[in-house]
């Protein structure tokens, strides 16, 4: 018999994330609920969550019988519903304290006595995100990586009040879902968002400076070090506008080392997110991103 936890998973947060964390929980076998501004905003990342299966099925990479059943657990509610009776609540919203804080009151309201409140921030305080929930013991974080149906790391943070059988419990969750997890201590940027914001804006520093041009200083990365993307492409991929609100929080919070390049603030006031927007460090076509030197 196993003695798997049969979690109940209301993910608040319907975007990019959010909507691939969904995937991620149902796919495992875990009935999942997915939630946003409001219904319509969820049922649109349920929608894209349907996308992204039947391009596994039409890859061969799923069996259309699979797809059908992780589709079947996943609902699009209003927040109230998703965290009715929920196991383990996922907040992946932006970066912004106040909102995480609201998002997971609320859902302490109607979530399972036992619940864990996880946080997928990328640097926020999980201590003071639980401190202010009022479960401190109970509240950690789980950052996935995008796409999160596909990347293999979980990084687990333990706030200073998260409790031994929380991380246990989130350790049994992560290999359900078939993740590798690492415990990382709650301290400004994690493990994963302080060493990648630091590679990442030296790039772009290097682009400001006429060091080497977008393909160029990417390609050094992948066939030097063998990282999988260059630093630019990944900085397109997770959001510019995301790289520059870490960096501004690490910036207070650890000094000058992680001051955001001028380029990037330009960039973002201009619009050119990355992928998001179809303009960074790269254009982003139908064909495949075509580096865009600036």
């Amino acid at each position: 018999m196993s003695d798997r936890e049969e979690h109940v998973v209301a993910v608040l947060g319907a975007g990019t994330m959010g909507h691939g964390i969904a995937q991620v929980c149902a796919r495992a076998g875990f009935e999942t609920r997915l939630a946003d501004v409001d219904v319509p905003a969820a049922a649109a990342g349920r929608a894209k969550l349907e996308q992204s299966l039947a391009r596994l099925v039409e890859k061969k990479k799923l069996s259309a019988d699979d797809a059908s059943a992780t589709l079947a657990r996943v609902r699009a509610v209003d927040a109230d519903a998703a965290c009715a009776g929920a196991t383990i609540v996922i907040e992946a919203a932006p970066e912004k304290m106040e909102l995480k804080v609201d998002l997971l009151r609320r859902a302490s309201k109607g979530a399972d006595p036992r619940a864990l409140f996880a946080s997928n921030t990328s640097s926020l305080s999980i201590t003071e995100l639980g401190q202010r929930l009022g479960a401190p013991e109970r509240t950690l974080g789980t950052h996935f990586f995008n796409p999160p149906p596909v990347m293999e790391l979980l990084e687990l943070v333990r706030g200073v009040g998260t409790s031994d059988e929380s991380i246990e419990r989130a350790l049994a969750f992560a290999a359900a879902l078939g993740k590798t997890p690492i415990v990382i201590r709650d301290f400004p940027g994690f493990a994963t968002s302080r060493l990648g914001v630091c590679i990442g804006a030296e790039a772009i520093r290097m682009l400001e400076q006429g060091v080497g041009k977008v393909a160029d200083i990417d390609r050094a990365m992948e066939l030097g070090y063998r990282h999988p993307m260059g630093p630019l492409k990944l900085s397109d991929l997770v959001g510019l506008d995301v790289r520059l609100a870490i960096l501004e929080h690490l910036h207070r919070e650890l000094g000058e080392v992680f001051r955001p390049p001028v380029l990037l603030r330009q960039m973002v006031r201009a619009g050119r997110l990355g992928k998001k927007s179809g303009h960074g460090f790269y254009r982003w076509t139908d064909a495949g991103p075509e580096p865009s030197d600036v």
